[in-house]
């Protein structure tokens, strides 16, 4: 792997953990659903801790039922993992499928203005837990509110381009 500028508008789709076993493969925390779509993207970086950013490509992927484990090309060996362990595989934005309709990539709700019903302004997206039986926007502001992302329920409206997001959640839960 040679070093490389990266991904115009990168996306990081998984992070790389800690090496498992002798031949190069390491743990993966994948952010795509479902986790084997991961295998469809064709221009994978790597970011390292230090910053420096290179091509990759993913050789095998399993699905273990404690996590996922992959293998990449041209890393053969533990120690060769091991330099990579904690690094973001990323992508550029343009490889992702566009959203369908009601539908939104997390990053793009990532600080958005998160207004209630009234007007009254509660805070701004920070993070986004997945819980299992639905996302949870985390949001700051005076204080922090765990809003469920609940479409026509909780969640009234989303306007990407305002950089807004309209809920209708009791202001003081």
């Amino acid at each position: 792997m040679t070093a490389s500028t990266g991904p115009v508008d990168p996306v990081v789709i998984a992070q790389l953990g800690r090496p498992y076993g002798i031949k190069g493969w390491i743990w993966l925390q994948v952010f795509t659903r479902p986790i084997e779509n991961i295998q469809r993207y064709r221009d994978v970086y790597l970011r390292t801790e230090r910053g420096e950013t290179r091509p990759a490509q993913i050789e095998k992927l399993t699905v273990h039922p404690k996590g996922v484990t992959i293998k990449l090309a041209g890393v053969d060996d533990r120690t060769a993992i091991e330099s990579l362990a904690r690094a973001e595989m990323l992508v550029g934005r343009d490889a992702l499928p566009p959203a369908g309709p009601n539908e939104y990539y997390w990053r793009d709700l990532m600080g958005c203005e998160v207004v209630h019903l009234s007007g009254q302004v509660l805070g701004e997206v920070r993070d986004i837990m997945e819980t299992g039986a639905n996302d949870v926007l985390v949001v700051q502001g005076d204080r922090e509110r765990l809003i469920p992302f609940l479409p026509d329920e909780v969640i009234r409206g989303v306007d990407l381009d305002a950089r807004r997001i309209e809920v209708d959640w009791d202001p003081d839960f």
